[in-house]
C-alpha cells in the first residue's frame, strides 16, 4: 500500500478504537500527540526501505537507509512481522518513558496505544497486497488475503487508488458522523488542555 493509504488506515483503526473504547479522560495535548503517534505508527514498518521518507530527512540518507535495509533483511521482512511489532512496541514504550518528563501532562499510555494501532493497521493493509506479510517470522511464509495471490491488491494501482483509499476516507467520515454527538459531548465533558 502507498503511504497515503497507510495514513488513512491508521486513522480508521484509531477512530474505531476511540469510538468503541473511549478513554476516561483525555487532554488536548494527549489527543494531538496520539494522532501524531498513530500516523507515525502507520508508516513505521516501511522504515525498512532505503527510500523511506525517514531516511531522506537524515544526513547521509542513502547510506543509512541502505545499511538499515540490510540489517533488517530488506522490505517486508522483520518490520512487517509480529516480531517487528513487538520490537517497535518495546522501543516506542521506552522512548515515551524517556521523553515523558518533557510532556508530563500527556498520557503516554494513550499515545502508545495510538502508535500501536497505526503499526498494526500497516501490517493488516499490507496483508491484502500481492506481496503479503511474513506475520510469523522467522517462519519463511508470507501471508496474504485472500489466499489466491491473483485476487490481492497491487500497491499503487487503480484498486488501491480508486477503491481502497476512498473507501477508508468514507469510512472515517462515516465513523465521525455517526459518533458526532458523542464526540461533541465527550469534548465538552473530558477534553481539557
Amino acid at each position: 500500500m502507498t503511504g497515503r493509504t497507510h495514513d488513512a488506515a491508521a486513522l480508521t483503526f484509531l477512530l474505531v478504537a476511540a469510538a468503541y473504547a473511549p478513554p476516561q479522560s483525555l487532554t488536548l495535548g494527549t489527543a494531538l500527540l496520539a494522532l501524531l503517534a498513530n500516523q507515525i505508527g502507520g508508516i513505521t514498518p516501511d522504515i525498512d526501505q532505503p527510500t523511506a521518507p525517514f531516511w531522506n530527512n537524515l544526513p547521509a540518507e542513502g547510506l543509512l537507509g541502505k545499511v538499515f535495509d540490510k540489517l533488517v533483511g530488506g522490505h517486508r521482512f522483520i518490520t512487517h512481522s509480529i516480531v517487528g511489532l513487538l520490537i517497535f512496541a518495546w522501543l516506542s514504550r521506552w522512548l515515551l518513558n524517556f521523553i515523558h518528563p518533557l510532556i508530563p501532562t500527556a498520557n503516554t499510555t494513550i499515545i502508545w496505544y495510538a502508535f500501536l494501532l497505526g503499526l498494526f493497521s500497516h501490517l493488516v493493509m499490507d496483508t491484502f497486497t500481492k506481496e503479503g506479510v511474513p506475520w510469523l517470522l522467522p517462519l519463511p511464509y508470507k501471508f496474504g488475503f485472500p489466499p489466491a495471490k491473483s485476487l490481492r491488491i497491487t500497491t499503487g494501482r487503480a484498486v488501491e487508488s480508486f477503491i481502497i483509499f476512498p473507501a477508508l476516507i468514507a469510512l472515517d467520515v462515516w465513523l465521525i458522523s455517526i459518533h458526532y454527538h458523542a464526540i461533541i459531548t465527550y469534548i465538552h465533558l473530558h477534553l481539557h488542555s
